[in-house]
């Protein structure tokens, strides 16, 4: 099977840097199919990378290699990574913008570090064999991101890039509240191109049986089971596995005034 490399980037399409990142790729592995995720996430948006990032990986085969780079911090003490889990490879800064596809987004905050999931095996890409020769401080991406990659998919052991890490840093999110009373409190994780309000409520978080669902004091009864169902505004489990508020051909965020981290809760009948 060809070597398959992603990218997840901020680097927008104005300019070279996304090209730039394939021409390294290319130069050292060049039978290399490499996949344009998205080059669109917003400037230095780490968690909007994340989902991206995690809304894409479970699709592709094992032994990708996925490189996401949304990296305020390059050039600074933060650290550079890779991590394998789960048959494919995860590469990029250690801003928490891998940990929502590794499972860890509500494991912690982006000021700490918390254990990689079981499994999991994770090095810092110290190994200057493997980056380009003249790294620059401000582009990451190119000298050491995309090195790293392409050896990956061409069969460098993830232990020859770099020393073995323990722990990465994640997101932080909220964790879900579950009270007596059976509701669910939860909070906007994500909000996607639509304007759909991505909960870190999961399926298996709901109530059994009838739910109600809450937020900015707008209550929806029942879940819908697609965007025509119901409505106009409406609650839906999306393609992430997650409670989505949606409003049918319109946006949730926009109906609502609502942004990332306002609350919401799921009631059974």
């Amino acid at each position: 099977m060809a070597a398959i490399v992603t990218l997840t980037t901020d680097f927008g399409l104005r300019d070279s840097y996304a090209g730039a990142m394939k021409g390294v790729i290319l130069s050292i592995l060049p039978a290399a199919t490499v996949i344009d995720i998205t080059h669109n996430v917003p400037p230095q948006d780490v968690r909007h990378g994340a989902f991206v990032l995690a809304g894409v990986a479970a699709a592709f085969p094992r032994g990708t290699v996925h490189v996401a780079v949304v990296d305020p911090g390059v050039g600074t003490r933060r650290r550079a990574i890779a991590v394998g889990a789960g048959g494919q490879t995860f590469v990029g800064p250690d801003n928490g913008v891998l940990s929502v596809a590794l499972g860890l987004a509500g494991a912690g905050n982006s000021a700490r570090r918390v254990p990689l999931p079981k499994g999991a095996r994770g090095v810092e890409l110290t190994n200057l064999r493997f980056h380009l020769p003249r790294v620059s401080a401000t582009f990451h991406g190119r000298d050491i991101f995309a090195p790293a990659a392409a050896h990956l998919a061409n069969g460098v052991a993830l232990g020859s890039l770099g020393v073995a890490i323990a722990q990465v840093r994640a997101l932080g999110l909220p964790g879900v509240r579950r009270r007596a009373d059976r509701s669910v409190s939860g909070v906007v994780a994500h909000v996607d191109g639509y304007g759909n309000l991505v909960t870190n409520i999961a399926a298996a978080d709901l109530p059994k049986g009838a739910v109600q669902v809450t937020v900015a004091g707008k209550t929806i009864r029942g879940l819908s089971r697609n965007f025509t169902q119901g409505g106009p505004l409406l609650a839906i489990v999306g393609s992430y596995g997650l409670l989505e508020i949606a409003v049918r051909n319109g946006s949730a965020a926009q109906a609502l005034g609502v942004k990332r981290g306002s609350r919401v809760t799921v009631r059974g009948k």
